[in-house]
């Protein structure tokens, strides 16, 4: 599930662009949620340090002692990978938004068919090679790749799980080779692991502990590829 936080100091603002995104997301069968509603920027910099962020939506104009620009600079100089897009009524800042790798802007009043067509273009954007996002199925479900422990193999199906929930679709390993971060390994002939979300490696019985107390198993076939690759970082027809 995506994660969206909304910034602006108008709460009247923050409730309306929640309802407008929770009807579109409905309304496309988006698995996405709208996390947090906040109106300082220290609540959005706490957020983002502790929590999944996927999306961002930050007014430029703050009633603060920081501006969206600046809550956008500290938290690219953090994590690179959140979408932010900007909300302003000033269109002289449309052109300096983009300078912190912004995905749009939009102009304030948030007109819906313009902000729908904004999320469908990210949706879009997220599953595409150069992101850090898997669309595991044609129903809109988008995950964030950091958030997947392992990727299991059930009879026609694949199994994606996260620390707080799995994502199932049918599927083949092959189909999302290509899609798949560098960390990703082939472990066992039914288990495709994430190695950055490996706790503990039980050797002598072949299992793996990964976050959320979830494991997997080793095969004989894969084990020395996958030891090379897990001791070493040789990432090298890791799949």
């Amino acid at each position: 599930m995506l994660n969206f936080v909304l910034c602006d100091d108008s709460l009247p603002s923050l409730n309306r662009l929640s309802r407008m995104l929770e009807s579109i997301f409905i309304k496309n069968n988006i698995d996405a949620q709208v996390s947090l509603l906040a109106s300082k920027p220290s609540e959005v910099l706490t957020y983002v340090n502790e929590n999944k962020v996927d999306v961002l939506f930050l007014d430029i104009n703050l009633n603060d002692t920081l501006n969206g620009c600046d809550v956008a600079d500290l938290i690219r100089k953090k994590n690179k990978y959140i979408y932010i897009i900007f909300l302003t009524g000033h269109l002289e800042y449309a052109l300096l938004a983009y300078k912190f790798k912004t995905f749009d802007y939009l102009p304030k009043p948030i007109v819906d068919e313009r902000l729908e067509e904004t999320v469908l273009r990210l949706i879009e954007d997220m599953h595409t090679e150069h992101t850090n996002f898997i669309k595991i199925n044609n129903n809109k479900t988008i995950i964030n790749a950091d958030e997947i422990n392992y990727i299991k193999k059930d009879g026609m199906k694949l199994v994606f799980c996260t620390s707080k929930q799995s994502y199932e679709t049918y599927s083949s390993f092959s189909k999302f080779e290509n899609c798949l971060p560098e960390n990703f390994v082939r472990c066992h002939k039914s288990y495709i692991v994430n190695i950055n979300n490996v706790t503990e490696f039980k050797n002598n019985e072949n299992i793996l502990e990964l976050k959320n107390n979830q494991f997997c198993n080793i095969g004989a076939k894969y084990k020395t590829n996958f030891m090379e690759v897990f001791k070493n970082g040789n990432f090298t027809n890791a799949l």
